[in-house]
């Protein structure tokens, strides 16, 4: 039976981490390849509104056919394949390609600090960046159907090390 290359799904609210962890992962993973599931998203006239906002915290949000397309490609390659996002857990399609999964947690008092200093789509009105947090809670949370996930406290620094050595596990 040949090997499966590995796939790594990261998942966890929006500031939790994830983007800075596949990062550091794909240092160690020479020649390694990030999805970001914020890649995938369709043109906004199909993306559902809130307030006149954009409701980015919601699975509509995404392209799942091209999302799904792109990790398949991924592993195609043979290479190691991480995916991360803020629904990284909530495509079944998805969760079945992941054989090592890490779930990134932190507080909500985290997440709002870290939010209000996030300003690279201007300032978030305080009703959204609630909003956002509610998505997490409704669409983010890792699936009962996933086994053997890491959880990594958020609030912390990442010990990368520890990290490495489960997903050689």
């Amino acid at each position: 039976m040949l090997n499966k290359p590995l796939c790594i799904g990261i998942g966890g609210v929006s500031r939790s981490g994830k983007t800075f962890l596949a990062d550091l992962i794909q240092k160690e993973i020479p020649g390694s390849i990030v999805i970001h599931q914020d890649t995938y998203i369709p043109i906004e006239t199909e993306i559902p509104k809130i307030k006149d906002h954009i409701d980015w915290e919601r699975p509509e949000a995404i392209d799942w056919d091209r999302f799904r397309q792109a990790v398949e490609l991924g592993l195609l390659s043979g290479k190691a394949v991480l995916v991360e996002g803020l629904f990284a857990f909530h495509d079944h399609s998805i969760i079945e390609f992941y054989n090592k999964s890490v779930f990134i947690e932190i507080s909500r008092q985290a997440f709002i600090q870290r939010k209000q200093q996030d300003e690279r789509w201007g300032k978030e009105p305080e009703w959204y960046v609630n909003h956002i947090w509610e998505g997490y809670i409704r669409y983010g949370q890792l699936p009962k159907v996933l086994h053997n996930t890491m959880i990594i406290n958020g609030d912390a620094d990442f010990n990368i090390t520890e990290i490495m050595n489960y997903l050689k596990s």
